[in-house]
């Protein structure tokens, strides 16, 4: 079970984007700009949207939570699975996930979420002496 803390929404400022979408202020191009990176984490990674996309309508809409945070090393800067967040939640003391919803049809991306999670104990490098 994941404790989130320190949550972001960012539904106002998805909102504002899409008016100006819709009013002509912005164009597809403007708004449908997913990265090829992002658009195989949707696939690999991301878990299906509750929601149809915004944009084209397609039920292609998935959302993928990337992981950043110091302790995380080599692993900051990924995308996890919801089970992976939950794993990664009881063996770090404070990481960052950011929800990112993909459509893989027409490249639509927003990011709609952040939060804080793991243990709330930070770890601490481990100091090594030669030898060790």
């Amino acid at each position: 079970m994941q404790k989130q803390r320190h949550v972001v929404d960012y539904g106002l400022q998805r909102r504002a984007l899409l008016t100006d979408f819709r009013a002509g202020r912005l164009g597809r191009k403007d708004v449908c700009d997913a990265d090829p990176y992002l658009l195989r984490a949707a696939k690999f990674h991301g878990e299906p949207a509750q929601a149809e996309c915004p944009v084209c309508l397609s039920a292609n809409l998935m959302e993928v939570s990337w992981v950043y945070g110091d302790e995380l090393k080599h692993v900051a800067g990924s995308a996890r699975t919801p089970d992976e967040l939950s794993r990664m939640e009881g063996l770090f003391g404070e990481f960052t996930v950011h929800v990112v919803e993909v459509c893989r049809a027409c490249r639509w991306n927003h990011l709609v979420l952040s939060y804080v999670l793991g243990t709330g104990t930070p770890h601490g490098p481990t100091k090594r002496t030669a030898g060790q």
